[in-house]
């Protein structure tokens, strides 16, 4: 039988939406945790130009497209472990003493970037790339929050 242009055009959209959906079936699991410290903003007029603390909420989504031998992403123990370091570096500290917050602002949304970034980088040791992170959530009051994602 002979396959008219039609055909062929419409096998290879098929293809493609097989391979595209089948990349956006992810895995995900979430945790969250909470540290309180003080800051202040630099370059910032008003109240928040003072130093003041919040007890701040962290939440912590990965990401990833394949379970391990015991049908988990990660464990959530393990994540919790990945993201304690992180969390024990700022908790009761004055965070614009601590890198990266002596030259950038610890504003909640550089917090969430912060969050990010130091947790990838120890999953993708502790994972092998496997699992990675997907979005980072920022409480800096109960209701305020600033999220960062890539």
């Amino acid at each position: 039988m002979r396959r008219c242009k039609h055909d062929t055009i419409i096998l290879a959209l098929w293809a493609a939406f097989l391979r595209l959906s089948r990349a956006v079936l992810m895995y995900e699991v979430t945790v969250e945790d909470t540290f309180s410290a003080g800051h202040y903003l630099r370059n910032y007029r008003g109240k928040c130009e003072k130093p003041h603390g919040h007890n701040y909420r962290v939440r912590v989504t990965l990401s990833g497209e394949e379970l391990d031998q015991a049908g988990l992403l990660l464990d959530f123990k393990d994540l919790k472990d990945v993201l304690r370091p992180v969390m024990n570096y700022l908790d009761h500290e004055m965070m614009n003493d601590l890198e990266p917050f002596t030259t950038i602002n610890p504003s909640a949304e550089n917090l969430a970037k912060y969050f990010y970034d130091e947790t990838n980088s120890r999953l993708k040791q502790n994972t092998n790339g496997r699992v990675r992170v997907k979005d980072v959530t920022i409480w800096e009051t109960d209701t305020t929050t600033a999220r960062y994602s890539e």
